[in-house]
């Protein structure tokens, strides 16, 4: 390459790395994460012109039907997957972010072949690893999500010893592949065992974890792609991936913060694998209302606090929430939606979902902010939110949410829980919010339910504003 070739690729990759940084930066806080977006695409946009600049490309024609091809699955994926089905998508780019850099790494070694020295053949091993088990472990992710397989924890007995040996093999195999970089013969077993592992690490983890497994896969994959970078000589690959892979990993430790527990208990606990015996239920008497009685309620109620969970997302209910929100904000009412941040499937959720709804950033509350407006609060109404409001996490030293910090939905003046049924949630015991004295069960599709109370709360009379 020549010197201004030189300049125009360092000036491209720092302006990818500014644009990667800043992207992380933004998407930190909803107000600027569209910002974040933009920058995001315009670093990657940078790396990839100055990659092709390097001049080491043996045929545009096979890179432009790739562009051409990921380009039309990319744009079908964001046109067709709805917006309740976010977690999904993103659990389908970490298998295709993950297998890119896998296939990519078996290229390398299987081309340059006996030349690698065993630094290089390591990394490649370790790299192919974590790629291939991350594609597998994100389809699983996808199929738990998307309702194709069990959303519940696979658990038997054993598991974790043979998760153990799986993955103590698959180690092996980079290990020989490092002592011996000629062995492409290893690299078969190794993709096979990866494949393997990625199956039974993510199986066994219910649907209550999906937020930290996606997480945890996102920083799998970045690594791999950080070995690919220093496995050929990449540096924008390096930092892409090392962003990639220790936000992934410290939104994961956040998660697991959130819910009180760690990581080893997310990866090895099973949680949800399993609900009480339904003989050592005790029936209990539940208050079920209508949406003429809670619009009576809403009728006189100065706080409103809305609580969403996966009962909204799966019900797509949350436009006609908001229609609800601004409703009542039109009568005077204070409306606050109060984001637990393991609610949903991913982390997030709810906040995408809402953004997509147009509710005002100003009225999304995290548990910590909003938890002192409870005592306060008039009417709470949880939609489709389970484990996340259940007292028991304060008291139940036995239970499996036990330290959990939740929502304090239990100190509202009067509670509407809107629902399909009376389901436990992933951790299989039962809500005691639905109990309480001041608790009322609306039981229903979200959407529908939310529409009918949009419907009645339209029927009152306009209120007397002093």
């Amino acid at each position: 390459m020549s010197a201004w070739s030189d300049v125009l690729l360092i000036a491209l990759y720092l302006g990818a790395s500014a644009g990667f940084i800043l992207s992380l930066k933004w998407l930190s806080h909803p107000t600027t994460a569209r910002r974040g977006v933009r920058a995001g695409e315009l670093g990657m946009a940078a790396a990839i012109v100055g990659t092709l600049l390097q001049g080491d490309i043996v045929d545009f024609r096979w890179i432009l039907i790739a562009v051409f091809v990921g380009s039309a699955i990319g744009a079908a994926l964001a046109i067709f997957m709805p917006m309740t089905a976010m977690p999904q998508r993103i659990a389908l780019s970490h298998a295709f972010g993950a297998l890119a850099a896998a296939l990519v790494g078996t290229a390398e070694f299987l081309l340059v072949r006996g030349d690698l020295d065993s630094f290089t053949a390591g990394v490649l091993g370790l790299e192919m690893l974590l790629g291939y088990l991350t594609v597998t472990g994100s389809l699983v992710a996808f199929g738990k999500l998307q309702g194709v397989v069990r959303d519940r924890a696979w658990v038997f007995r054993g598991q974790n010893l043979m998760n153990l040996g799986v993955l103590a093999v698959g180690l092996a195999l980079v290990v020989a592949l490092t002592l011996s970089p000629s062995s492409t013969e290893l690299l078969a077993p190794l993709i096979v065992v990866a494949l393997l592992f990625g199956v039974l690490f993510v199986i066994r983890i219910g649907g209550a974890d999906m937020p930290t497994v996606i997480s945890l896969l996102n920083s799998f994959a970045g690594l791999s792609g950080a070995a690919l970078g220093f496995a050929i000589g990449n540096p924008i690959l390096i930092l892409a991936g090392a962003l990639d892979g220790s936000s992934g990993f410290l939104l994961s430790m956040f998660m697991c913060r959130a819910m009180n527990r760690s990581m080893v208990n997310v990866v090895f606990g099973g949680f949800g694998a399993s609900a009480h015996a339904p003989g050592a239920v005790e029936e209990r008497p539940v208050r079920i209302t209508s949406a003429e009685e809670v619009a009576m309620l809403l009728d006189t109620a100065g706080l409103v606090i809305v609580v969403p969970g996966y009962g909204m997302a799966a019900a797509q209910a949350q436009h006609k929430v908001r229609e609800l929100s601004e409703l009542l904000a039109r009568r005077g009412t204070e409306v606050k939606f109060a984001i637990h941040p393991v609610a949903g499937r991913m982390p997030g959720h709810m906040n995408v979902l809402l953004a997509e709804a147009n509710v005002p950033y100003e009225q999304l509350f995290d548990l910590d902010d909003v938890n002192p407006d409870f005592p306060r609060c008039d009417v709470a109404i949880v939609i489709g939110a389970n484990d996340v409001v259940n007292p028991a996490a304060r008291h139940d030293a036995d239970g499996p949410i036990y330290g959990m910090p939740i929502l304090d939905v239990d100190a509202a003046r009067s509670v509407v829980v809107i629902k399909r049924s009376m389901r436990s949630g992933f951790s299989g015991i039962e809500n005691e919010l639905f109990y309480l004295p001041q608790t009322m069960m609306l039981f229903g599709d979200a959407r529908q339910v939310a529409g009918d109370l949009v419907h009645e709360v339209s029927k009152l009379p306009s209120p007397v504003l002093v």
